[in-house]
């Protein structure tokens, strides 16, 4: 084993994709290790019990391939089994992200709060503590979105049978009285122009990946371990639309293959898109 110099970040497919987006713009002199557990998606209608081992399996290949710290890109995982791994895996950082619950509160105005999220998050103990110990108006409303990261697996963003998905899943929510959309997947991020015409105009989106990344950022900072942050806007664009600080691994198996690779720099393209929204 070398030096731990890289960020492992995984999720079940490619929804962490967005956290890893996110974190080359605010941290682009790093070296990632993307991992998309897709022999095992959707983690979000999986046992508690098989998600733990699947994240169990992906930390230790992280610690093996010279990670300084590992992100869990996935709210279910987070919710399922980042503080088990914490204790495992004791020595190594491994932060987790979480529906942005808190900030959407704060920042409601009385309006209300939808959180949109996998089935095993929206029914976890995690998030329903978060939410009671933020909620101290009974503002927000759960919402569980199962297909929507089938969808997202298979690149299938804007169609006509996306629209009629969460049309049909809103239907029973007066949407008018929504402020606040909080993206508790990190698959729904590629979403946004979808949920942004659906919701009313107005409607602030929200998700937890900026969040994540400055907590990364903290406690890499403790350790005296961040990389040269001295970078402008235009050498981030380059380094993220090169990927050439990332290797992609899918369950374990490295993607070299040009048609392959050029699908995750489409993905990093829709996803610059998306956050402009």
């Amino acid at each position: 084993m070398g030096v731990n110099v890289n960020i492992g970040i995984f999720d079940s497919g490619i929804g962490g994709m967005t956290l890893l987006h996110q974190a080359m713009m605010m941290m682009p002199r790093e070296k990632y290790i993307f991992y998309a557990d897709t022999d095992h998606v959707p983690y979000g209608t999986k046992s508690r019990e098989q998600v733990i081992s699947y994240v169990d399996a992906v930390i230790r290949f992280m610690a093996d391939h010279d990670c300084k710290a590992v992100v869990i890109a996935c709210n279910t995982a987070t919710a399922v089994a980042a503080e088990q791994m914490r204790r495992k895996y004791a020595s190594l950082p491994i932060i987790g992200i979480e529906p942005a619950v808190k900030p959407a509160v704060a920042e409601s105005e009385g309006k209300r709060v939808l959180v949109v999220a996998t089935p095993l998050t929206v029914h976890e103990k995690k998030l329903q503590n978060l939410v009671e110990r933020v909620d101290d108006d009974h503002l927000v409303d759960l919402l569980e979105l199962p297909c929507l990261v089938r969808f997202a697996e298979r690149g299938e963003f804007v169609s006509d049978e996306v629209t009629a998905y969460l049309k049909k899943q809103f239907s029973a929510f007066d949407l008018e009285k929504y402020g606040e959309l909080v993206l508790g997947c990190t698959h729904f991020n590629f979403f946004k122009d979808t949920f942004r015409k659906l919701m009313p105009p107005g409607t602030h989106m929200i998700d937890g990946s900026q969040g994540t990344v400055r907590q990364l950022m903290r406690i890499l900072g403790e350790k005296g371990a961040l990389a040269d942050r001295d970078t402008d806007e235009s050498s981030r664009w380059e380094v993220y639309k090169n990927d050439i600080s990332v290797r992609y691994f899918e369950s374990g198996r490295e993607i070299l293959d040009a048609d392959r690779l050029n699908t995750f720099h489409n993905l990093h393209e829709r996803l610059e898109k998306m956050r402009c929204l």
